[in-house]
């Protein structure tokens, strides 16, 4: 397979991983590839296998069953592709300690989908937690969103 090839198949995956995700077709998202793996880097989770990955997906459309993604820009790497897009969504289900607010929130985040070949073997997610939290208890100061975090923990 040529480089040109390889690079043409692995933006044909992610941009179907992206479609798929938007469109909340779990089945297609865990085919594009065959041991699922996600880093979310802000909070340190990692989701890995199918049920877990399949874990994540559920909890976190509950949380935010409107979830969608812009998709920037594309930029392919040695081992993968990284892509800058908004995510967009409405919390209508408990974030940890912070219950459902009904507010939406958009930011903008880096994911680098990286491969061994043409396998897709991990999807590491990197994001401003504290912008999204912000914008979720209605632009506070970023010491008031933490205060406010810290005091929903305490409750919950």
């Amino acid at each position: 397979m040529t480089l040109e090839d390889l690079r043409a198949r692995r933006e044909t995956i992610v941009r179907e991983h992206m479609a798929d995700e938007i469109d909340h077709a779990w089945d297609k998202v865990l085919e594009t590839f065959p041991h699922p793996h996600y880093e979310i880097i802000a909070t340190g989770a990692v989701h890995d296998g199918r049920e877990d990955v399949q874990r994540y997906y559920t909890s976190s459309r509950e949380t935010f069953p409107d979830q969608r993604n812009t998709l920037l820009s594309l930029r392919h790497i040695d081992d993968g592709i990284v892509v800058e897009f908004i995510l967009e969504g409405t919390q209508k289900g408990p974030l940890g300690p912070l219950p459902a607010t009904g507010r939406p929130f958009a930011c903008q985040m880096t994911a680098f989908f990286l491969f061994e070949g043409d396998t897709l073997v991990c999807e590491r997610i990197y994001s401003d937690s504290l912008s999204i939290i912000r914008q979720l208890l209605g632009g506070m100061s970023p010491s008031e969103a933490l205060a406010a975090l810290a005091a929903a923990a305490k409750v919950g």
